[in-house]
């Protein structure tokens, strides 16, 4: 990976959207080239998929909620059976294991308190947890799908010259 691969994915991680001929202008590259990357990108599972970020308002989902879960059990079983029973939820858009008090961590998006508390019930009915803590985001501040890309680690011949 190099610093053409870098402004690619930056470009990308921008508006998928951009026609390859508009990508390869912008990095100085002509488009053939620019589309081989692209694929090598694709194929090497540094990007994973293209997608659409929709406005949660105009999709009615509005309220975001953070679940903190606490289990009583810790076994590799009731983990799968977690993991498989928070996939049927739609609601549920990021699922973490964490570290320190909580054991996991859920991000739920619902049009309001009542679908919320409509999804906690259907959660608690397919699962057995030990305690269940909602937080409800009162604002958003700051949202973004875009990875910082100052961490990438860049072919040696290229981290030499700059």
């Amino acid at each position: 990976m190099d610093r053409l691969d870098k402004k690619i994915l930056r470009l990308l991680q921008e508006d998928a959207t951009l026609a390859v001929a508009d990508i390869a202008k912008r990095v100085g590259l002509s488009t053939t080239p620019c589309w081989r990357r692209i694929q090598k990108l694709e194929e090497e599972g540094v990007i994973v998929r293209r997608v659409a970020v929709l406005d949660p308002v105009r999709v009615n989902a509005r309220v975001t909620v953070f679940v903190s879960v606490r289990t009583g059990s810790h076994s590799v079983e009731w983990l799968r059976r977690f993991s498989e029973v928070v996939q049927e939820f739609p609601e549920v858009i990021e699922f973490y294991r964490m570290s320190g008090d909580v054991d996991y961590l859920l991000r739920v998006v619902v049009p309001d308190i009542a679908a919320y508390d409509s999804f906690y019930k259907r959660l608690i009915a397919k699962i057995e947890i030990r305690d269940v803590s909602s937080a409800f985001a009162m604002e958003q501040i700051k949202y973004t799908t875009q990875l910082p890309l100052d961490y990438l680690l860049l072919d040696k011949d290229q981290q030499r010259e700059g």
